[in-house]
């Protein structure tokens, strides 16, 4: 069954079953995202979070122009001239970072054309990225003369390393698609007609696994990434331990030995 919601005139949400949908919709702009978008992309994420029947969680651009292009920047006279307007309007917008980048479901970024700036913030705060092979990346921050702090560089220094973010960063340029594979920016690259497809079926892949499972890894790995005092070593023990105590490793069991497909429900 698929639903669809309309939170904001610029952000699209769809339930398709256990997959939600978020959907940055500004295309006249390339999906250029502002303050109040972020603030009804947080709205629809918690939605999801909290909605028991969403496993995965699918953010994608309207058009097939962009994903998100970055910061709408006709804004920023009016909201990111000052020092107070800045700190003021990270702070509203951390909501939806701090939702995404701990989010208990695994996060997918469908990315179409360009993904640029807060555009890519977005997608590297997501665990994976699938993209066409038209798809374009890049941090124009030394164009604009925005600085990150590091924890909103940690994301790309992860995957890339510090030498290729220096480069990314320093430049300003674009990457297309095959460098970003090769850079681990994304995980696959996808003609533009098979995109949505695949990432269907691989979103419905992922849904049908074990749902503790999938937590346990998400969150054991974000927590390895991390300095080895910064860890929460309690937190990766627990979520392993719900595993082994859940109905779930039953249901897992017990299919294998019937040789056929199991049925998780997440407990």
């Amino acid at each position: 069954m698929s639903t669809e919601t309309l939170t904001d005139s610029k952000i699209l949400s769809k339930k398709n079953g256990p997959i939600g949908h978020l959907i940055f919709n500004n295309p006249e702009k390339r999906n250029a995202f502002s303050l109040d978008m972020s603030l009804a992309a947080a709205d629809v994420l918690e939605d999801f979070l909290k909605d028991d029947a969403i496993r995965v969680i699918v953010l994608s651009g309207a058009g097939d122009k962009a994903f998100v292009s970055g910061g709408d920047i006709s804004k920023f006279e009016q909201a990111r001239a000052t020092k107070e307007q800045v700190e003021d309007y990270n702070k509203k917008g951390d909501r939806f970072r701090t939702l995404l980048k701990g989010s208990a479901k695994p996060t997918i970024a469908m990315i179409r054309g360009y993904c640029l700036g807060g555009g890519m913030a977005i997608a590297l705060n997501c665990d994976l990225r699938i993209c066409t092979e038209d798809a374009s990346f890049g941090i124009p921050a030394a164009k604009l003369g925005i600085g990150y702090a590091s924890e909103r560089l940690g994301q790309l220094v992860e995957l890339v390393g510090p030498s290729a973010a220096k480069d990314l960063l320093f430049t300003g340029r674009r990457c297309n698609a095959q460098e970003a594979l090769r850079l681990g920016i994304v995980n696959y690259v996808l003609a533009s007609d098979d995109l949505e497809a695949f990432v269907q079926s691989y979103a419905s892949t992922i849904a049908g696994n074990a749902p503790l499972s999938i937590l346990a890894s998400k969150r054991g790995i974000d927590e390895y990434i991390k300095d080895a005092d910064k860890r929460d070593n309690k937190l990766t023990e627990r979520v392993v331990t719900d595993c082994f105590a859940s109905q779930d490793y039953i249901e897992g069991r017990r299919a294998f030995m019937e040789k056929r497909k199991a049925v998780f429900t997440g407990r």
